[in-house]
């Protein structure tokens, strides 16, 4: 019964990590890279940078918008915004971390925004 127990547990802990390799391949947009920058965008205060990106997907798959912050204070970067059949952007500030692009508010420092995960 021993040995059986810890073969169900090895098939656990497999199966968690084939599903969390998935869903951070697929739906994790922190792992998407900017291609070409077609505007820069910087908070009232000065703590952060909004860079963003538009990706030409070839001949196949139509352009999309990737934002990226950047926190001038610590330097660490990180993606709030992704969106699918758009290469172009309108960014404007609200407050030092709230910014709108494309009609989308988001707080900079807890929101993120997925064409993927929005239901129409």
């Amino acid at each position: 019964m021993k040995k059986y127990n810890k073969y169900i547990l090895i098939i656990i802990i497999v199966i968690c990590l084939i599903s969390y390799s998935i869903y951070s391949m697929f739906f994790d947009i922190q792992r998407l890279n900017g291609e070409e920058i077609i505007n820069i965008s910087t908070s009232p205060d000065g703590n952060y940078t909004l860079i963003m990106y538009v990706n030409n997907g070839g001949a196949t798959v139509d352009f999309a918008v990737l934002g990226s912050i950047k926190n001038n204070l610590t330097n660490v970067n990180w993606n709030i915004y992704w969106q699918y059949h758009c290469n172009e952007v309108d960014v404007y500030w609200v407050n030092n971390d709230t910014v709108i692009i494309n009609g989308i508010q988001l707080n900079v420092v807890k929101d993120t925004y997925d064409w993927r995960k929005i239901k129409e």
